[in-house]
C-alpha cells in the first residue's frame, strides 16, 4: 500500500524552504496527493487543479490559427502546461520556473504530468524569474523581445497576495503594458488567482488591453464536501 506520508524532496531556496511531499488520504479511498510548500505557505496540491487547467483552456480557446507560441509562468505540478499541450496548434511551449528544484522534480519523474512535459518536444523548461524577464528581454530563452500568442501566469496567490514584494510592479498599468508588448496581435494574457476576480484589477487590465474579464472556476472540494472556487483573469489584444 505504500507510506501514508512521504517527503520526496526538501531544498533551501532564496525564497524559503521548498518541500515536495506525497500522502495518501484514507478517508478518500487512499487517494494519493502531492503537495508543495514554500516556507510556511502551501503553494499547490494535486487534489485541486481544475482552475489551473482552466487557465490554459480558457485562454487558448480564444485563439485562432495554428503554430502558437505559448508561455507558462510557473511550472508547479505541471497542470497548466499539460493542459496547453493538449492543443495541437501549440508549436512551442516555454515554461518559466524560477525554482530549479521544481524543474528537477519533473525531470526525475517525481510529480504528476512530468512524463507528459518531459517527453513532448514542443515543451521547453526555462529556469528564470518570470517577473524579471517581463521587465527586460521577454520570455524567449533564445531571442530577446520575441512575441507570443498566449502568456499564462500562475505564480502568485493573487494580484493582491504576492509570494514576494518584488513582484509588485508587475501588477500595475506599467507592468501590464510591458507584458502586452510581448503579445502578438490577437494574443491573450491569462492570470490565475486563488481569489475570485476583483473589479479593480479588471478595470486596470481594461485600461491596457482591448478586452478584459474575470471568471470564477468552481470545483469540488472532497475534504469539505462542498464547492470551492478560484479566479481567472483574461485580457486580449485586438487583431
Amino acid at each position: 500500500m505504500g507510506h501514508l506520508f512521504e517527503e520526496l524532496d526538501y531544498r533551501k531556496t532564496p525564497m524559503g524552504e521548498l518541500v515536495l511531499r506525497r500522502r495518501r488520504i484514507l478517508s478518500l479511498d487512499g487517494l494519493t496527493v502531492y503537495e508543495v510548500k514554500l516556507g510556511d505557505k502551501y503553494l499547490m496540491s494535486s487534489m485541486f487543479h481544475a482552475s489551473e487547467e482552466a487557465l490554459a483552456k480558457t485562454a487558448l480557446d480564444s485563439l485562432s490559427g495554428d503554430d502558437w507560441d505559448v508561455v507558462v509562468g510557473g511550472l508547479g505540478l505541471g497542470y497548466t502546461a499539460a493542459a496547453a499541450l493538449e492543443y495541437y496548434q501549440v508549436k512551442r511551449l516555454v515554461v518559466i520556473e524560477a525554482l530549479k528544484p521544481v524543474i528537477d522534480w519533473h525531470k526525475r519523474n517525481l510529480v504528476p504530468n512530468s512524463e507528459i512535459l518531459t517527453r513532448d518536444p514542443h515543451c521547453i523548461f526555462h529556469n528564470a524569474d518570470f517577473f524579471e524577464l517581463a521587465r527586460t528581454s521577454g520570455f524567449d530563452p533564445d531571442a530577446a523581445g520575441c512575441k507570443f500568442d498566449a502568456i499564462l501566469l500562475d505564480i502568485d496567490h493573487s494580484p493582491e497576495f504576492l509570494l514576494t514584494a518584488g513582484h509588485t510592479d508587475f501588477y500595475t498599468p506599467e507592468g501590464m503594458q510591458r507584458l502586452a508588448s510581448f503579445l502578438k496581435p490577437g494574443g491573450v494574457f491569462a492570470l490565475w488567482s486563488n481569489d475570485p476576480p476583483h473589479d479593480k484589477f479588471i478595470r486596470m487590465l481594461s485600461g491596457v488591453f482591448d478586452r478584459a474579464e474575470g471568471r470564477v472556476i468552481e470545483f469540488e472540494n472532497p475534504l469539505q464536501a462542498t464547492a470551492s472556487a478560484n479566479g481567472i483573469y483574461i485580457a486580449c489584444n485586438g487583431n
